[in-house]
């Protein structure tokens, strides 16, 4: 029988949530997720340490600010990674642009610009963005330009919809971090079945299929193999290394748990800014954890600028 990893590539496309080339070659995913924690991480390997350098000599050469020399080493990884995989590569805005429509729109075509004169088409390049009501806004205003986003640190329906509502091509909702908030604050145990995560993302799937709703649902952070065979069938998923390992040393039969049902509701009214804050306001769990997970990105986003600076 087929490795679990091998049924899955047949129900979901699987995507890579890594920046280390060498899990690339192991797991070959169609697609590659990054973010503030992965580069750095990834940077600081001994095999990736000619594209620091490239950036580090580009900067000084350019008398370049430490933010735009991240921003080439970013593109950097980006560049490679769509060399060994076949599909899109995610690179992410500063998080700490979150709340700031017109810059984050700014940084999103300075990232594509510099991905273009590199040889590399936008059609390759998904551009990664918190789903705050601000990041939302600039995917409206980037998919009309050409430049499809990947909504990320989704943890809540409205998060989901207004993502949808601009015409993002894709979201990633959570699941292992709403699992964490669960836990923590009601000291239960839950069930594979009963995983509040992977509840939240099946009900986005099924509301996106029922309504006829384009956008792409790409489940993301996942803490154990059982919420990821709970979500076959995902659109797409995002798994880390160590996660894929485990899919490809087991065998066993595989079901698909989520199929794309027939559009058979019209598609909701757009939901108005003054909704989104009040049913985020109403969702403890999607409220602090959209918060921290910007806070963490932008934390090893500084810890990515003061090593590009201590290198310089």
């Amino acid at each position: 029988m087929s490795s679990k990893l091998d049924q899955l590539r047949k129900m979901s496309t699987v995507v890579a949530d890594t920046g280390d080339f060498s899990q690339i070659a192991t797991y070959k995913p169609q697609d590659c997720t990054t973010n503030p924690t992965l580069i750095l991480k990834a940077a600081q390997m001994p095999a990736h340490a000619p594209l620091v350098e490239e950036a580090l000599k580009w900067g000084r050469s350019q008398k370049a600010e430490i933010d735009k020399i991240t921003d080439r080493l970013s593109v950097n990884f980006g560049v490679e990674l769509s060399k060994r995989v076949p599909g899109r590569v995610s690179t992410e805005v500063d998080a700490d642009l979150s709340f700031d429509t017109a810059a984050t729109i700014a940084k999103a075509r300075e990232l594509i610009a510099d991905y273009e004169g590199r040889g590399i088409s936008r059609a390759r390049i998904l551009i990664k963005i918190a789903a705050t009501w601000e990041g939302a806004q600039a995917a409206r205003v980037l998919q009309a330009e050409g430049i499809d986003c990947n909504l990320t640190l989704i943890f809540s329906m409205a998060q989901a919809v207004a993502c949808a509502d601009a015409g993002a091509f894709l979201i990633s909702p959570f699941v292992g971090r709403i699992l964490d908030w669960h836990v923590k604050n009601t000291g239960q145990t839950y069930t594979q079945e009963t995983d509040p995560g992977v509840i939240s993302v099946k009900a986005i799937f099924h509301h996106f299929k029922v309504h006829g709703i384009k956008t792409i649902v790409m489940a993301a952070s996942f803490r154990n193999v059982a919420e990821i065979e709970e979500l076959a069938g995902c659109d797409r998923l995002t798994i880390a290394p160590q996660l894929l390992a485990t899919l490809a040393e087991h065998d066993g039969v595989l079901l698909p748990q989520l199929i794309a049902e027939k559009a058979s509701k019209p598609t909701p009214p757009p939901i108005r800014e003054a909704d989104f804050r009040w049913r985020m306001n109403e969702n403890q769990m999607a409220t602090e954890k959209l918060a921290e997970g910007i806070r963490f990105f932008a934390r090893d986003l500084k810890s990515l600028r003061e090593m590009v600076a201590q290198r310089l």
